[in-house]
């Protein structure tokens, strides 16, 4: 139902993502908001690896909860703050993603809503 498109005419992808995937025949689609890296009792965890850990945890809830796994996202759209480090964020994305490649965007911003919030991600996951 979802494949990875990536055409041989263009230069591959430069991590562990897929230029685009294709769904067919889905009978349900999750769409999320943002997801921010506090926790369920309320922190925020300090540093940009502890964030993206969170975050990917309340994503695996929200997955978890419709029913899908890691395996069902087609689209990840992560907004890093200026002035951190990418490499924690995308081994964050890699380990929770567990080989499976969805459409990735990577942006980086100037601030997000809150000013302890070093992250947000929201995806697209269809079954």
């Amino acid at each position: 139902m979802n494949r990875a498109v990536n055409p041989g005419r263009l230069a591959p992808p430069a991590a562990a993502y897929s230029h685009s995937v294709l769904t067919e025949h889905a009978e349900r689609w999750l769409h999320t908001s943002g997801v921010v890296p506090t926790r369920p009792d309320g922190p925020v965890p300090v540093g940009i690896e502890a964030q993206a850990a969170t975050v990917w945890d309340n994503i695996a809830a929200m997955l978890d909860e419709a029913g899908m796994t890691a395996s069902d996202v087609v689209s990840v759209t992560t907004y890093v703050v200026a002035g951190n480090e990418l490499a924690p964020v995308m081994a964050a994305r890699d380990r929770a993603m567990a080989g499976h490649r969805p459409a990735s965007t990577l942006v980086i911003v100037p601030a997000l809503a809150q000013p302890a919030w070093q992250m947000e991600i929201s995806v697209i996951a269809a079954r």
